[in-house]
Formats: C-alpha cells, structure tokens, sequence
C-alpha cells in the first residue's frame, strides 16, 4: 500500500525508535511530513497500525458521553441543594449529545458505550436518556415526541437527588425499609418537575412512572395500562435494559441472553409488548454478522434470526453450524464488538 493511502488516517499506537523513545504518540494524524521524521528514526511506515473508523467513531462517541456524563453530574449534585432542575442547561449542555449519540451507526458499541462501569447514578440518567431515543425513533414517534422523551428520559431519575447518598451507593442488599424510601424518588422527580417552569406535565409523569407496570404491580400507584403514559413505558424499557448490563453498587453486569430472555418473559414487571417486541427485534436482528461470545466461552458468527425466538439464533463457529434454539446449555454471553 503506498503512503499516500494512509494520511490523514490516525495513528493507533505509539511509534517508538530503538531506544523506546516515543516518536509518534497514539492519536497522531498521519500526514506526510511523518515519513521524513520516521525515515530519521529508521522505521518502516509500512509497520504503522491505523485505527478504522468504526474504532474512531467508538472513541468519539465514549469521549462526548463522558463529557455529558460528568455535565450531569454537576447538575445533580447542585440540584441536592437547591432542589431545583436546570432545565435550559440540560437542554443545551446535554440533550444535543444524547440525541446525536443515539444515532450511532453501532447499536452494540452504543450499548457499551454507555453502559455504566462506574457512578452508576450519573451513568444511568445519560444511558437511559440515550436508549429510549433510540427506542423512540424504533417506535417512529414524531420529532416533538422525540425530544420530549429525550428530556424526559434524561430526568426520569431525577428524584434521586431527595435520596440518601448511602442507600444509592449501598453495596450490599437494601433492607425494606431502605428500598421504601428509594421507590419514594419516583414522586420527589415528579414534584420537582411539576415545580419547574417551562417543562411539559408528560416530562413530569415519566419521573413518576419509569417503575410501575402493565399489570398494576408497579411503584408507586400500581397505575395499570393506558394509565401509563406512552413515553412513561419507553423508558420503563430503557430503564431496565441499562441497570441489568451495568455494574451496580450491589450487582454485576447480567449476560446479554439472560437479560434478553428475561424481559422477553416478563421477569422485570409487565412492559408493553409493542415497545419490547421492537426493541428486542431491532437488537437481535443487528446482531446477524456479528461475533459473539457464547457461554461456553467459544466465539462465532450469528448467521440466522430465528423469527420466534429471535434471541436464539444461528451461529456459526469455524465450519460447524450451532442452533441455539436446539440445545439448552448454550446462550450469547456478550456481543463482540
């Protein structure tokens, strides 16, 4: 390959001479006045390693969801003593990312890029904020609904702020008790909104709702149905999604099928099975392509969606063909990405 193809593209590691010191760092764009440099180093250009731009869009898309996430964190721990939403800085500060990350090219990239290692309370709110967009645009909602549901989507936690810092972060299980004045943010997020110029009522109902269920065996009303607001039980999907793949002060991220598996049977509440059966379809129907990891720790290719059991595919490993639906012992452990 000549030179010429490779400037312009970003270096993926750093370029050391033979006594280790660092010529090019990692980062660097590629551009011509580099080969003199590397010429003068006695290094072959032929050796660089690029990074491709999936990886590049993967490290921009980390970058400005970190960035928002600390944004985020700011805003919380000021509102904890004003208790007060600052609803034109989160409009501007936050929401332009959250909607642009959404629309990354990568859904399982997204998926890791905004699942929660670390703070998972300032985490949460972007990640969920991120993915009920994307469900959204899943569901065809119209722009206005978009964007409500955005902000909404961001806020649905907001309560929290009226919560102890040591029950959040509590490490091992909440005692009842505990667990009472947690399921009370669900109503702190809806007062706080209310009391906020400028915010629809539905911006509000999703900060209380987020947690109660078709069935009526929710928090905090046991409202049933049509009760529910529409966006309420998209980011009631959100919500789950983005606890269960992250880690948690008090569990570790869940496998991707038992997570799929488990919202699929109900096992988190009652969802609506319109706004599941989309999510659940669009998510396995990109996994075709893809490499996996199964449980057994061996990798392959998912090949085939089965239409009823979408997340039990066909995967294929070296020249052998695996049926998921067919064995019992055998489940996606991650995507790859």
């Amino acid at each position: 390959m000549e030179h010429g193809l490779r400037f312009g593209k970003r270096i993926k590691r750093d370029i050391c001479n033979s006594l280790g010191v660092v010529v090019l760092p990692a980062g660097t764009i590629f551009r011509q006045e580099h080969l003199t440099l590397l010429r003068n180093h006695r290094i072959e250009a032929n050796d660089l390693a690029f990074s491709s731009e999936s990886e590049e869009r993967y490290k921009a898309a980390s970058k400005n969801v970190n960035k928002i996430v600390g944004t985020s964190h700011e805003f919380i721990e000021k509102m904890r003593v004003t208790h007060k939403v600052p609803v034109m800085e989160f409009r501007q500060e936050i929401l332009p990312t959250v909607q642009q990350i959404s629309e990354h090219p990568d859904v399982f990239q997204l998926f890791t890029i905004v699942r929660a290692t670390d703070e998972y309370t300032y985490t949460h709110n972007i990640g969920v904020g991120i993915l009920s967009t994307l469900i959204g645009r899943w569901m065809k909602l119209s722009e206005s609904d978009l964007n409500l549901l955005s902000l909404a989507a961001t806020l649905h936690d907001v309560g929290k702020v009226m919560v102890p810092t040591e029950i959040l972060t509590k490490p091992g299980k909440l005692t009842s008790e505990e667990y009472e004045i947690i399921k009370k943010h669900t109503i702190y997020g809806y007062q706080l909104i209310k009391a906020t110029p400028g915010l629809s009522h539905r911006v509000a109902l999703v900060a209380l709702q987020h947690h109660e269920r078709l069935d009526g065996k929710g928090y905090p009303f046991g409202v049933k149905g049509d009760k529910i607001d529409y966006l309420s039980k998209i980011v009631a999907v959100a919500d789950i999604f983005h606890a269960m793949s992250s880690t948690r002060p008090y569990h570790h991220p869940i496998a991707f099928h038992e997570i799929i598996s488990q919202m699929r049977a109900g096992l988190f509440g009652e969802l609506d099975s319109r706004i599941t059966s989309v999510f659940l379809e669009q998510v396995m129907n990109r996994t075709v392509g893809h490499q996996v990891l199964l449980t057994d720790g061996r990798s392959g290719e998912v090949v085939l969606i089965n239409p009823h059991r979408p997340e039990l595919p066909l995967v294929k490993i070296n020249d052998d063909f695996i049926d998921l639906n067919q064995v019992t012992d055998l489940r996606i452990q991650e995507i790859t990405i």
